[in-house]
């Protein structure tokens, strides 16, 4: 594959993958902006950097784009979009360090800091934005709901563009060969 087809691909699939954090979090906005019990559809996509390192870039633009629907406003698109960037880079490395290892368990373990890090992060922006003060009930809420969205719809969907990816690369390397 050529220098410039790869390049088409990465910028293709960064649009890709903000486009489609960007559609989750708009279409599911009731919960994915709600301050008591927020869950994130989109918050799936932050283990694609364990497959797809330009899904650091991806995801985080469409955070970033999802921000600017937030009853927040700017707090959201500074501190949400930079949890997110922090926890979709964080799970880059760790799918880096830990090549060796089955996809299963670099997504498990890749899935701890984007809940990690939103659950630490998106209550000290609620303080600072609205004034509540239930930092560590929030914390609690969002383990839980981040675990949701990360791990059980996250890991799976890893797995499965993990096993595309893996025929569309066999597809391509066929179809390569005729040429």
């Amino acid at each position: 594959m050529t220098k410039t087809k790869r390049t088409t691909i990465l910028i293709a699939r960064t649009g890709v993958e903000a486009a489609l954090y960007f559609v989750l979090t708009f279409f599911m906005q009731p919960i994915a902006f709600s301050p008591v019990l927020q869950f994130r559809i989109g918050e799936a996509l932050t283990l694609l950097p364990l497959i797809f390192p330009e899904a650091v870039v991806g995801v985080t633009i469409g955070c970033l784009l999802a921000n600017v629907l937030s009853p927040y406003m700017w707090y959201d698109m500074v501190f949400g979009t930079l949890a997110t960037f922090i926890a979709a880079l964080l799970t880059y490395l760790v799918g880096k360090k830990l090549t060796k290892i089955h996809l299963i368990w670099r997504s498990l373990i890749g899935a701890i800091p984007p809940v990690l890090v939103n659950a630490a992060v998106l209550p000290l922006m609620w303080m600072l934005a609205a004034g509540d003060a239930a930092y560590w009930y929030n914390f609690a809420m969002l383990l839980i709901t981040q675990s949701g969205a990360v791990i059980v719809i996250g890991v799976p969907l890893t797995l499965a563009l993990d096993k595309a990816g893996v025929v569309l690369k066999r597809a391509y390397a066929h179809h390569d060969r005729k040429k």
